[in-house]
């Protein structure tokens, strides 16, 4: 049985090894452990392994405090002390910078990170019936697998929402759709929290009562999902409650409906729009961009220092819900939310766009690349990127920096996920090229 010593983590958090000039990726082991070692998974330059035996422990390993870890796909660093965490995601933006950019940040910011349990108000949950495993499952999938973990708590959701994975399971069993609900959504917001079924068949009268029982007992709000995301609806309680989160120090309120994309960290991300301000450093009548908006959870921030805000996002539902929520907030007059397909940005549509002073960036995992190719010779002075894959953040750094002009003034990850290997992180590029 090989033994290795653990270099360092990949992006999957699995330790990273040598044997016989081949890279080999042990899952379960952390950088600077001695580990005993059996490969599941062979490939010309590098195979895939799992831990057999810790035969030195690194000082950061801890025990998990989920029972369920190991199986539960939800989480893959429970093992590794959370500053530890932080620390490791910090090596492997850096490293990505490096390796796919030939980039160093001027500066690297302290890492925004908080509470390691308890923090995901969003979450995608699988409902299957498995005989074989006592009737109905509710949780996340195995690791590298579709099948349902048995979860019966989950320390990284609220602890009220915990406490309903058991109760959804009989609730779930006790209906006629048992078979036929494959997902249970769940958002917690400031004053309700909410669970968006998705059902392939309609409910009967026995159904929809067990449903008002249940979030009348358990303080829920029922949504269904018979269709596409567009065919949601609120089913129970019809009260005036609403999903929203808070940006206090903006004083802003932010409605969202279940399956709309926000952060699933509300207390990380009131530090990383916090930040984003910072770099920014927004001045009135500045006219700044805000790419990748989405519902406006950093333009309206921007609008209440007294710039003028323009947001552009492709979701067309989420622009709508942004022009409410700017409305809502007394911001209407200061921003302009446009739909449009950033993916597709030319340099002409750039340019139609008028110029900016700043502009803030947030793309999805796919990154930037056209975005960012298309910023003429007049581009703003500063640009904030939010990113949430290091690999699209360093192809498209490297366009700013060797092809547009900008210098990487600094970089620092932001601990959304906490005890998964996600890294989110933020950049400052300012304009050196006048």
């Amino acid at each position: 049985m090989p033994t290795g010593i653990i270099e360092s983590l990949d992006h999957e958090a699995r330790g990273i090894t040598r044997l016989a000039g081949k890279t080999v990726f042990v899952e379960g082991a952390l950088p600077d452990e001695r580990v005993e070692y059996s490969c599941h998974r062979k490939k010309p330059t590098y195979e895939i392994a799992r831990v057999d035996r810790i035969v030195e422990a690194s000082a950061s390993r801890v025990e998990p405090k989920c029972p369920h870890f190991g199986i539960c796909g939800g989480c893959s660093l429970q093992h590794l002390e959370p500053s530890a965490q932080v620390a490791v995601k910090q090596r492997l933006l850096e490293s990505s910078l490096w390796h796919l950019g030939r980039l160093a940040a001027d500066r690297i910011y302290a890492p925004i990170h908080g509470s390691p349990w308890a923090y995901r108000f969003r979450a995608r949950l699988s409902a299957r019936l498995v005989p074989k495993k006592g009737g109905m499952l509710i949780g996340f999938h195995e690791r590298r697998s579709s099948y349902v973990a048995d979860m019966r708590q989950c320390p990284i959701l609220p602890g009220r929402v915990s406490d309903l994975l058991l109760p959804l399971r009989e609730l779930a069993a006790a209906l006629s759709i048992r078979s036929a609900m494959p997902q249970i959504e769940l958002a917690v917001g400031a004053a309700m929290t909410a669970l968006v079924l998705r059902i392939l068949e309609p409910l009967d009268a026995n159904d929809q009562g067990l449903l008002r029982d249940f979030a009348d007992r358990h303080d829920i709000v029922f949504y269904l999902q018979p269709g596409g995301p567009a065919s949601v609806y609120r089913f129970y309680p019809l009260d005036e409650r609403r999903l929203s989160y808070f940006l206090p120090d903006y004083g802003i309120e932010h409605d969202f409906s279940p399956t709309e994309f926000t952060q699933v960290n509300h207390a990380i991300n009131r530090m990383l729009v916090r930040r984003a301000m910072g770099l920014l450093e927004v001045r009135k009548g500045e006219r700044i961009a805000d790419l990748f908006c989405g519902l406006g959870n950093f333009t309206l921030p921007i609008a209440r220092a007294g710039a003028q805000a323009i947001g552009i996002e492709g979701n067309v539902g989420l622009v709508r819900r942004a022009r409410d929520n700017a409305a809502a907030n007394g911001l209407g007059d200061r921003v302009d939310y446009r739909a449009a397909n950033l993916f597709e940005t030319t340099p002409e549509t750039f340019a139609a766009l008028g110029r900016f002073d700043k502009m803030l960036i947030d793309p999805p995992r796919e990154g930037a690349a056209e975005l960012v190719k298309a910023i003429g010779a007049d581009g703003p002075r500063r640009i904030v990127y939010v990113s949430c894959n290091p690999a699209t953040l360093a192809r498209d750094a490297a366009i700013l920096v060797h092809q547009k002009g900008y210098g990487l003034a600094g970089a620092g990850v932001v601990n959304m996920f906490p005890n998964t290997s996600h890294v989110e992180s933020i950049a400052l590029f300012e304009k050196i090229c006048l």
